[in-house]
């Protein structure tokens, strides 16, 4: 993994942060591994059950606009629906 891609996802949520951190929630990356990054969703996130609409629509989108060569973004405590 390069460093400029994980500039560039950590860039990526920086924008982002804002947003999850007024419902008082975080991210973290735990892992970048060839085409996939991987994250622990903090605080409200890790517990809120809109955690997967956030995840995909906000979290993965930033970081896929500015490292389009990641495929996949997975959380590693995200709140499955039942």
């Amino acid at each position: 993994m390069s460093s400029d891609l994980k500039e560039r996802v950590e860039l990526a949520l920086t924008s982002i942060r804002p947003y999850l951190e007024a419902d008082g929630g975080d991210v973290r990356v735990v892992k970048i591994k060839k085409d996939t990054v991987i994250l622990e969703l903090l605080g409200n996130c890790g517990t809120c059950p809109m955690s997967t609409m956030t995840l995909k629509a906000g979290v993965e989108e930033a970081i896929k606009r500015v490292a389009p060569e990641i495929m996949h973004v997975e959380a590693l405590n995200l709140m499955h629906e039942s």
